[in-house]
């Protein structure tokens, strides 16, 4: 592997938080991407795409019961926690439908990273980053309607086809180029989790930009709000696994795929039906579980116990 995009890869965790501040320092480095992000959001969901084989799809079966598990904490607990939470802090409005659209996307690709790292069941984590995403064109427009459609205009079928076109397509893409051109792309694989960094990287600099004015205005509600439902959202995966008597394996599985969201596809959803004040919960969650998963990832990879 070239050693610049393992090194890349190796501190993508620092390099969001770079980013991050940079996008708040000189925010004109950014801004630029806001009518590209859900263009940036399919060449990450490609880049998944061509790391898998339709095989993968075998072991949905053979860990089905953890899977369902997984699948059905992932769309309850999150956007529960992100009602409670909001509610329980009094965040502003826009703010609060944010933290509902953050809780209420599948799961997010870093993920399957840093059950990697942490020396976790990688091929469990895949799937059920692969079954949530799958499913989130009918779940997560449904979520958002069920629990936003009072307060504000929730357009159930326009959101539903804006991630159709933004996850399951681009995925589909991916497997399927793998599949038939798998002997000519070989050599660049190696090449995709970099990109989906650096295109990560660029969708959360831009969202930090938009919303520089409000981040700075007040910061510390919103991050504390995020902070919780990130941590909370571990700790209820890492709970239901030792409750299903899981291994330390897989039990480190579910803890990173309920706490870890796919917080770009929340961002472009917040920018594109809501406000850019919606997308700020999206933005700082981007930065944060990587922080977090990472701290745990590092924690768990010198343990032997769960």
């Amino acid at each position: 592997m070239n050693k610049e995009h393992n090194l890349i890869e190796k501190y993508f965790a620092l390099v969001i938080l770079l980013v991050a501040v940079l996008a708040l320092w000189l925010p004109r480095c950014f801004v630029w991407a806001k009518p590209h992000i859900p263009l940036l959001l399919g060449i990450i969901m490609f880049g998944m795409g061509v790391t898998l084989k339709f095989s993968d799809f075998i072991a949905v079966w053979r860990h089905r019961g953890m899977v369902l598990a997984g699948v059905a904490l992932q769309y309850t607990v999150m956007p529960a926690l992100a009602v409670l939470i909001s509610s329980a802090l009094g965040l502003p409005k826009e703010v609060m439908i944010g933290m509902v659209i953050v809780g209420s996307c599948p799961g997010g690709t870093a993920s399957n990273v840093l059950c990697y790292l942490s020396r976790a069941d990688v091929a469990l984590s895949v799937v059920l980053t692969l079954c949530s995403t799958l499913l989130a064109p009918v779940v997560t427009p449904f979520i958002i309607y069920l629990i936003l459609s009072q307060k504000v205009d929730v357009s159930f079928v326009a959101m539903m086809q804006s991630i159709f076109w933004i996850v399951f397509f681009p995925l589909l893409a991916g497997l399927v180029v793998r599949h038939f051109f798998f002997n000519r792309i070989a050599k660049v694989l190696s090449w995709f989790p970099t990109l989906s960094i650096l295109m990560i990287a660029v969708v959360i600099g831009c969202v930090m930009a938009l919303n520089r004015a409000t981040l700075l205005a007040f910061p510390a509600l919103v991050l504390l709000a995020v902070i919780l439902h990130n941590t909370l959202g571990l700790a209820a995966g890492y709970a239901a696994g030792r409750l299903l008597k899981a291994s330390p394996e897989r039990t480190r599985t579910l803890a990173f795929e309920i706490g870890m969201q796919n917080s770009g596809l929340g961002v472009s959803l917040a920018t594109q039906f809501f406000t850019a004040a919606a997308a700020l919960p999206g933005a700082i969650f981007s930065v944060v579980h990587n922080l977090t998963g990472v701290l745990m990832a590092k924690w768990w990879s010198v343990r032997k116990a769960p």
